[in-house]
């Protein structure tokens, strides 16, 4: 089972995951973000350029031919096809509304919750389902700027 580890607080969910990422890049962990909302995932890929100014974060679509030589791959279909390229110690965060899909052999998947309602709503719904499938799920407020 995994370790599901929600990050709450965050003032804004998108600028959180690249700040996220970014620091999971630095440590060395291979990072697999998914989301089935282009918009969402095309303003997450566009923010992670910025992310910081003496940083590069690489990052590929995770079908990109590249993808075997990036630390951060963008899923937005076929999770499960992806996972089994990855490599095993790949973490998964999770920026889609629902939970994700063939997750039986990740070992961390990060979730990032704002303050917005919706956001809050949708994931108390996803901690409930991890909880029921047996998952090691954790919370932690994220720090006030």
């Amino acid at each position: 089972m995994a370790r599901i580890d929600f990050a709450f607080g965050a003032t804004e969910r998108i600028t959180q995951a690249c700040q996220t990422s970014l620091r999971q890049y630095l440590a060395g962990q291979p990072l697999l973000v998914y989301c089935t909302d282009p918009a969402r995932l095309k303003s997450f890929d566009l923010k992670l350029w910025a992310v910081d100014e003496a940083a590069f974060v690489p990052h590929v679509a995770a079908h990109d031919p590249l993808a075997a030589q990036t630390p951060i791959w963008l899923v937005s279909t076929d999770l499960p096809e992806a996972l089994a390229r990855a490599p095993a110690t790949a973490w998964l965060l999770n920026l889609d509304d629902h939970c994700p899909p063939g997750i039986e052999n990740v070992t961390r998947i990060l979730e990032i919750v704002s303050e917005d309602d919706a956001d809050k709503t949708a994931a108390r719904e996803r901690w409930r389902i991890y909880q029921a499938g047996g998952h090691d799920v954790k919370s932690f407020r994220l720090p006030t700027a």
